[in-house]
């Protein structure tokens, strides 16, 4: 393993102003800081990655450490681009439940989401201590995993209007190309979603908008939003990307950790 250097993350100005007063800690981790090696150097996160394990297991003590909770206190999940959402009551050791978002109110817990292009949702409700987190691929966010999860944490005590959620690191419009059928499949559900989506310049093909898509769902449910607007993809050294290691015809990747906590 590696040097003990300190996991390194981005903050959300939004959720940052509520952790003086609330107990509530987070980061959007970046991909510095870690002890992994190769093409996952170095804080990856992604227990489903082909990583030696204790390096990714190191890596999440890390990150723990960096906003000051405990490995036995984190919970995470086996994510599959699905709109579930899993109610965590403390940490989680093993057999990780299969969603993409995750919600608490047991003060203690950490909880979070792994991603390399997709969007990472952080949300707190400050006053009533409910937190949520999201994985927001194209997929769950078009099924309604953001929905969801802020579903979840009203029916924990959460109020709407107080519920902060903010939108970490994520692939751009302007490195996101897709094909006729993805853009189909948006326009079919409502003709209106073309506004997501712009040309490529390769036939038949657009740029997808993931971030304003991601926005535009949480204002609509009536929550405090906010976009980092970060891009992965362009973000080589401090950001895992799929896309990128994709094009680059490489065999794996690392994922980012997002984690918010409820002291």
């Amino acid at each position: 393993m590696q040097d003990k250097s300190q996991a390194q993350c981005v903050k959300s100005p939004k959720l940052k102003e509520l952790e003086h007063s609330s107990n509530i800690s987070h980061g959007f981790f970046t991909r510095l800081g870690g002890c992994s090696e190769g093409i996952f150097s170095s804080l990856n996160a992604g227990l489903g990655s082909g990583d030696d394990t204790e390096s990714v297991i190191e890596n999440r003590r890390r990150i723990c450490d960096a906003i000051g909770t405990e490995p036995s206190n984190l919970a995470t999940l086996y994510q599959h681009h699905s709109a579930d959402v899993f109610v965590a009551t403390g940490g989680i050791k093993k057999d990780r439940p299969k969603a993409d978002g995750i919600v608490t109110n047991t003060p203690g817990t950490a909880i979070g989401v792994v991603t390399a292009d997709c969007g990472p949702v952080l949300f707190a409700d400050p006053v009533n201590k409910v937190i949520g987190a999201a994985h927001a691929g194209w997929r769950g966010a078009f099924d309604g995993v953001l929905q969801n999860t802020i579903e979840q944490m009203i029916a924990l005590g959460a109020a709407r209007e107080n519920i902060t959620a903010s939108l970490g690191p994520c692939i751009s419009q302007k490195n996101y190309e897709v094909g006729p059928e993805f853009f189909q499949r948006f326009i079919d559900k409502d003709k209106g979603l073309s506004r997501y989506f712009n040309p490529s310049e390769k036939d038949d093909h657009y740029m997808y908008d993931l971030n304003s898509f991601i926005q535009d769902q949480l204002k609509s449910a009536g929550v405090i939003a906010e976009d980092l607007a970060i891009c992965t993809y362009e973000g080589e050294d401090e950001f895992f990307s799929y896309r990128r290691t994709t094009h680059r015809a490489e065999q794996d990747y690392g994922r980012q950790l997002s984690l918010i906590s409820l002291g």
